[in-house]
């Protein structure tokens, strides 16, 4: 593989004393250090798998980090999101991260992104960077990061995990030795909205997010330098409570160019395929949780219906909320309730809305949803409630 960086200027000898070790390495010597203090390097998402990429890139030499990231640190971030302190909850993780980076590598200029990725702005946001890491906990954005790297040209490292499982690939579909699979290669379309369970529903273990995040670092100090040979067309699939890494083989879609680069589908893949839109919910569908609080403050007849874990259950629940299985409900299959009108409620309203979608099709016409999850009811209603 060829390395993606043209080198900068000569080291200095303060710089050769700090990257000593990596000068004594026949894989990176002084060309390939070179080469990272002249690399740009975009990583989307500032949490679990951006803290160790970040700090390990930094660490590493690399001369700019480009960081996208909206959100701001949160209490239950401080368990696996090691930029971060407790000092930081509540400031915008680009702040917190680039602050943290500049203590430990003064030497990397942090280029501060906060702002939502997006189909409409990554290509904007990612222009210039020689590769880019993601580290994005939802679909939408994982998406729009490998169609941007598409139509850019640039390679991906991806990343994800959930509880003790996680996944690393390179995925490049434009890379000059031969076309590389692409993100979409690997996972078409989205799944449907509240399918899948996110780490704020299902748990992770803090630690995985250090040794995923470490070896995301390790592909993208290879592709810069051009050392060794990268996880292209391979998936690294880790099972942390078995200690066992396997490798999956994935190959390119077929849908090339004649040059065999694969740039047809690049362009293409800019625009998201169409799918098929969900006719809105009816208004008796869904309550906002100022309407739920009233009606129970008024002595209407409501059953609370969390389909929620146990995990998330015990720390946090409405009193006298029935414990349904969100299997069950998005069976259509309700247990014998007291009479009243039902709310299914979860964390965000992403999988009470898919359980009373499926609930009103087997019949159950007078079943509602909590919009907006329990964090809106305790953003609007009680803040006590603890939703994590």
């Amino acid at each position: 593989m060829e390395p993606l960086v043209e080198p900068g200027p000569p080291l200095t000898a303060e710089e050769r004393q700090r990257w000593s070790r990596h000068l004594l390495l026949p894989s990176i010597g002084d060309l390939g250090q070179r080469r990272l203090r002249a690399a740009r390097v975009g990583v989307v998402g500032a949490g679990g798998l951006g803290s160790p990429v970040l700090a390990y890139l930094a660490a590493a030499g690399v001369g700019e980090l480009v960081l996208v990231d909206d959100d701001a640190v949160e209490a239950s971030n401080l368990q696996r999101q090691v930029l971060h302190g407790a000092a930081d909850v509540g400031r915008p993780k680009v702040d917190s991260a680039a602050d943290a980076l500049a203590r430990q590598a003064p030497w990397t200029r942090v280029i501060r992104a906060p702002e939502r990725l997006t189909s409409d702005n990554a290509a904007r946001l990612l222009a210039g960077c020689h590769l880019v890491i993601d580290g994005a906990d939802n679909f939408a954005t994982r998406y729009a990061v490998a169609d941007a790297c598409e139509q850019l040209g640039v390679p991906e490292v991806f990343g994800s995990l959930l509880q003790h499982d996680a996944q690393v690939a390179v995925l490049w579909s434009t890379a000059a030795g031969g076309p590389g699979p692409g993100y979409r290669d690997l996972f078409p379309d989205p799944p449907p909205a509240g399918s899948v369970a996110s780490c704020a529903e299902a748990g992770v273990l803090g630690a995985l997010c250090g040794a995923v995040g470490s070896v995301m670092a390790v592909e993208a100090v290879k592709l810069l330098v051009g050392a060794g040979e990268p996880l292209l067309g391979r998936v690294l699939v880790l099972d942390a409570l078995s200690m066992s890494w396997r490798t999956v083989h994935v190959r390119a879609s077929t849908d090339q160019d004649d040059d065999g680069r694969g740039r047809a589908r690049a362009a293409r893949a800019a625009v998201p395929p169409p799918r098929a839109e969900e006719e809105p919910l009816p208004a008796d569908a869904e309550v906002t949780p100022r309407q739920l609080a009233e009606a129970l403050a008024g002595g209407v007849d409501v059953v609370l219906v969390d389909v929620r874990t146990e995990a998330e259950r015990a720390l946090g629940a409405l009193p006298g909320a029935v414990a349904v299985p969100l299997e069950d409900a998005v069976a259509g299959v309700l247990p014998d309730l007291p009479p009243g009108r039902v709310v299914v409620h979860c964390r965000s309203g992403a999988r009470s809305e898919r359980a009373v979608r499926a609930l009103r099709a087997a019949g159950h016409g007078e079943v509602a949803h909590l919009r907006g999850g329990l964090l809106a009811w305790a953003a609007d209603v009680d803040p006590t409630l603890v939703v994590v």
